[in-house]
């Protein structure tokens, strides 16, 4: 099968530390090339990849202040529009943009929703619904205007998180520094406990970190250390004795949250969105609705045989299992199959529950 894949221009892919959505991108290429399936990349210039590479934009605009985001956003999806015709399908991971290049081309394309920034943009999703085939990253995350072939989870690179059986006795706070996040609340739930956080991931909103996080980094209980890349990330969570996920959004799916699993280290997070579906708890985590009951369960967290942690990624959030789950997407759209696929994708998942 020939597949392009459009990925983000605001960070490599993958990654070098921050970048979720071209994290995903990039596990899903790599193992999509493994199964057999002739795949082009559509990212940044600078990107690695085992994929045939197509790239507009040089360098991630998130990293280059020099890059316009608007215009080489706009031409970097219509170079891969203007080859359209040299696949079977096109998988856009670049949110609503691509959507209004759809009806052009006779090239079916698949969506993944990675989320929706704000309500103003789902009319254009709304429009193009009837052309396109969209994908949810969790049950949680769908919009009830909007019709979805399946839903799949993301899946990562098992290989480069390490299993670790005798963790320290620090917590983790690993993502976005945004009141979205809880940045705040981990604070809090450290600081109530007398336990050592590492607070780890860009600052996204400065006048929250300066106000509410900054003052209560005192490098002996309550550390800041930057965004870091994979063999720093897999170190600080292998080591932790619990992550923390105080979430005040409906989280869309959680790459950080299986992250930790995948170590075998729990994570306590706020029951929203998709925590509940891929965090099963009592057995890879807990699942709380404040501070209290975060401080109050955290006894019961050396109960949890980490091993458990590490088979419950294992089985539901390995890369491979994304892989063959899209290219079931695929066939199933190739064939005209979709609605009967939608339908057997829920059973399967009711049986697996």
């Amino acid at each position: 099968m020939k597949i392009a894949m459009l990925s983000p221009i605001a960070w490599r892919t993958p990654p070098r530390h921050y970048g979720p959505w071209e994290l995903v991108v990039s596990n899903l290429t790599e193992e999509l090339v493994k199964m057999g399936h002739e795949v082009t990349l559509y990212a940044t210039g600078d990107s690695k990849t085992t994929a045939s590479l197509e790239y507009i934009c040089p360098y991630p605009y998130e990293e280059n202040p020099d890059i316009d985001p608007k215009v080489w956003e706009a031409m970097h999806i219509a170079h891969l529009f203007e080859n359209a015709h040299r696949y079977d399908i096109i998988h856009n991971n670049y949110d609503f943009i691509p959507l209004v290049f759809s009806r052009l081309v006779d090239t079916p394309m698949v969506t993944t929703i990675h989320g929706f920034s704000s309500p103003k943009i789902v009319p254009v999703f709304r429009e193009y619904n009837r052309d396109n085939y969209y994908v949810s990253i969790s049950d949680s995350d769908r919009h009830k205007d909007l019709n979805y072939v399946r839903t799949v989870y993301h899946g990562i690179n098992l290989d480069e998180f390490t299993f670790n059986d005798k963790p320290d006795d620090y917590l983790v706070f690993l993502g976005r520094i945004h009141p979205d996040k809880g940045t705040e609340q981990a604070v809090e739930i450290a600081l109530q406990l007398g336990m050592k956080l590492f607070i780890a991931g860009i600052i996204q909103d400065k006048e929250y970190y300066n106000e509410r996080i900054a003052p209560h980094i005192d490098n002996r209980q309550i550390f800041y250390i930057g965004s870091v890349g994979p063999p720093k990330r897999d170190e600080l969570l292998r080591n932790a004795f619990a992550v923390l996920h105080p979430i005040s959004y409906n989280e869309m799916f959680g790459l950080t949250v299986v992250e930790s699993m995948a170590c075998g280290t729990p994570v306590i997070a706020f029951n929203k969105g998709s925590m509940p579906e891929v965090i099963k708890h009592g057995v890879s985590g807990f699942l709380v609705q404040n501070v209290a009951e975060a401080c109050a369960i955290m006894p019961q967290v050396a109960s949890l045989p980490r091993l458990q942690c590490r088979r419950w990624v294992e089985a539901r959030f390995s890369r491979e299992r994304m892989a063959r789950d899209y290219q079931s997407v695929y066939q199933e759209i190739l064939a005209g199959n979709t609605v009967s696929f939608e339908k057997s994708t829920l059973e399967s998942r009711a049986l697996l529950n």
